[in-house]
């Protein structure tokens, strides 16, 4: 063999990397070393949670495949005084209801807090039991899961987003042999 490099494809998932439904995932930051597994995914968009800058070779990597980043950086919910505003959350579940955005992997530095706390007010949307909610939040943030990120979930009023949604019709699209569960947006005359 020559001195050429051979490139080999590595699939390792962002830490804490899981599908939450049908074209939404949820993971800590992804580093170079995920990038192929996230080609996979066939990624349309990122919902970035942090604060901090988004590292320039996570950006190249994102426009080199015309990815569109929603940077809605907060900190996380730090008693006693610290919560995520309510509106960065409804705008990221915005995001996360226009099927438009999808495929889309939602981050945040480690897929625990922040990231939790999105997916939680996500399933109080989906109708989910808040003990399931709270299982779900649990089982990424471990030992490290927090009493006010489990308050801001269940305080988190979905209603508003509701009476939007009643703008928003389901419908059925048959792919590869079932039906898929999809969003569209109603024109408005």
């Amino acid at each position: 063999m020559g001195a050429e490099a051979v490139r080999v494809s590595t699939m390792e998932p962002p830490p804490n990397f899981e599908m939450v439904d049908v074209g939404i995932y949820r993971s800590g930051f992804p580093e170079p070393a995920n990038f192929d597994f996230l080609d996979s995914l066939k990624l349309r968009s990122i919902v970035y949670l942090c604060p901090e800058k988004y590292p320039e070779t996570n950006v190249g990597y994102l426009r080199s495949r015309g990815i569109r980043l929603f940077h809605l950086g907060t900190d996380g919910n730090k008693e006693p005084f610290m919560t995520i505003p309510k509106d960065l959350i409804t705008n990221a579940l915005s995001v996360l209801l226009d099927i438009r955005n999808h495929p889309v992997l939602i981050h945040c530095k480690r897929g625990k807090h922040r990231t939790g706390c999105l997916v939680g007010c996500f399933r109080k949307l989906q109708n989910w039991c808040l003990s399931s909610v709270f299982e779900e939040y649990q089982r990424f943030a471990g030992a490290k899961s927090r009493i006010a990120d489990l308050k801001y979930i269940e305080m988190f009023d979905v209603t508003s987003i509701r009476q939007c949604l009643l703008g928003i019709i389901y419908q059925y699209h048959h792919t590869c042999g079932s039906q898929v569960r999809r969003l569209a947006y109603q024109e408005r005359s």
